[in-house]
């Protein structure tokens, strides 16, 4: 099967940096033959991401940023590593919100995943997840109910998601969804790199009654490619002290509990 070249502005230049992440270097000429528009167009795109800070272009074309930005997806060995501390903090107060007898949702994630690690004290949970990492940890309690939908595995994410896994999801109703983030802007809302990862995020926030956010401070001010939903559906932020005094402002502003670890 071949590419669809009939493709707006905003999805080429994401194939752009997937192409860019896979290789390390792409030209403005093997871009223009790959999706089938003019070199001008491709220059376009490049300076356009250069400015976002999501390339740096160079020899009639691009190199990747060593760093993470909007557009790339960091695999999950590298996230994990991240202010752990600060995520085993994080993790233990957000515990606080769960009670025996829960039904929970955990999307996939690093903070996420700390979470699920301290849970044995809890009788009777039902828990979904997309995430295999987290079904692996909670499979050794007798205590809990652990759901997993099919779909596709995202092998950076560890997370199952598509078609087969957003209408599995849409048969549940869950007490609380407590979700991790890798952009919330205060102004803007969530968001993340991956656009299935976004979609399945914001059926678990349709389905849940209480929406739980648990994220470093790190991820405030700061927009990922892919749109998940408005602060307004958030309930609750658990978060560490590095989140600035005016963003903690504009989430209480909006009804919404911010708990600082």
């Amino acid at each position: 099967m071949g590419r669809s070249y009939s493709k707006s502005t905003v999805s080429r230049r994401a194939e752009i940096l997937e192409e860019l992440d896979s290789k390390g270097q792409v030209t403005v000429r093997e871009l223009s033959k790959l999706f089938k528009i003019s070199e001008v167009t491709i220059r376009n795109d490049l300076a356009h991401l250069e400015k976002q800070n999501m390339l740096i272009r160079a020899r009639g074309g691009a190199i990747k940023v060593k760093l993470y930005h909007v557009g790339i997806d960091p695999p999950f060995s590298d996230k994990q590593k991240e202010y752990l501390k600060e995520k085993q903090r994080i993790a233990k107060a957000a515990v606080e919100y769960i009670e025996d007898g829960d039904t929970i949702v955990f999307d996939s994630g690093t903070t996420t995943t700390e979470v699920a690690k301290n849970l044995d004290k809890f009788k009777d949970l039902t828990i979904i997840t997309n995430a295999l990492n987290i079904a692996s940890i909670l499979s050794d309690n007798d205590d809990f109910n652990v759901f997993m939908p099919g779909g596709f595995l995202r092998k950076k994410s560890l997370s199952l998601v598509g078609g087969l896994a957003e209408e599995s999801f849409n048969k549940f109703y869950c007490d609380k969804l407590f979700l991790g983030v890798d952009g919330f802007d205060t102004t803007h809302g969530l968001s993340t790199p991956n656009v299935d990862e976004a979609h399945m995020n914001s059926i678990m926030i349709e389905i849940a009654k209480k929406i739980i956010v648990v994220t470093d401070s790190r991820k405030f001010a700061r927009r990922r490619f892919a749109y998940i939903a408005p602060i307004s559906k958030v309930d609750v932020v658990i978060t560490d002290s590095g989140i600035s005094e005016e963003d903690k402002q504009r989430l209480e502003k909006n009804g919404i509990e911010v708990v600082i670890t």
